[in-house]
């Protein structure tokens, strides 16, 4: 009854979920942009695809360009534990549970351990300092996301010890794919609704967003929920509702 519980409990949060996060990539052929570091052939993809990541790696760029969703994905993809730490909530005692259990992990299943970071500039050098010896043993391998630069913000031992990846603003076009792909997904977006968003208005969100995914996904659903159908059941999104539903930043 608990595991039904919990289920029904998952399944009505992933579908209240902020639309930005159901709208998530769950494996690489749905993620979009970063091509230079993800496309076909490239280092990375390589290594999330035969699920043998060669070393920790930081994930380094702007909000909304999917440091985050690219971690997720991996941690669809791998057999190996994976465990998310926030460097704004969880602190040193945080991560010796769960280097232990990683310890514990690897002792009786020979299991290795994934460790997910966000925000990992966040983190003191007290902080930082504790988490590398277990990544020089290979307890855990570190996958940190940053905005910040990472040779200031990062102790340049767990740099040394890391494969550095920079992400960049996505291209208009991916994020108009993005948006068109939420507007077309029964699941997780707007599929089941009418929802007729002008070229005009669609321009002006992916203008404003500049490269940030979560920007123009949160903006439009803002402007979607905001906005009454008329009487033949269609949410009409004009130029004039998406200037109301973003801001330049």
């Amino acid at each position: 009854m608990s595991d039904l519980f919990d289920y029904a409990m998952k399944k009505r949060l992933a579908h209240e979920a902020p639309l930005a996060a159901r709208m998530r990539p769950r494996n690489l052929s749905e993620y979009v942009g970063q091509q230079h570091i993800i496309g076909p052939g490239k280092l990375l993809r390589r290594a999330i695809e035969s699920d043998r990541l060669f070393a920790s790696i930081i994930l380094w760029g702007p909000p909304g360009t999917g440091k985050t969703t690219l971690a997720q994905v991996i941690a669809n993809q791998t057999k190996s534990h994976f465990e998310t730490l926030s460097a704004v909530l969880d602190g040193k005692q945080r991560l010796r549970e769960l280097v232990d259990e990683a310890i514990e992990r690897k002792r009786l299943y020979g299991a290795s351990s994934i460790l997910f970071i966000d925000e990992v500039h966040r983190w003191n050098k007290a902080q930082q300092d504790a988490l590398l010896p277990h990544v020089e043993n290979g307890t855990v391998t570190l996958i940190g996301a940053t905005t910040e630069n990472r040779y200031f913000e990062v102790i340049g031992a767990l740099v040394s010890r890391s494969r550095v990846f920079q992400l960049r603003n996505l291209e208009d076009a991916d994020v108009h794919s993005l948006l068109e792909r939420a507007l077309a997904d029964p699941e997780r977006g707007y599929g089941t609704r009418k929802v007729n968003l002008t070229p005009q208005a669609s321009q002006h969100l992916v203008h404003v967003a500049g490269g940030d995914a979560r920007n123009a996904l949160n903006a439009l659903e803002l402007a979607v929920e905001s906005t009454p159908p008329d009487e033949s059941g269609i949410i009409k999104i004009t130029l004039e509702v998406a200037q109301e539903s973003i801001q330049r930043r």
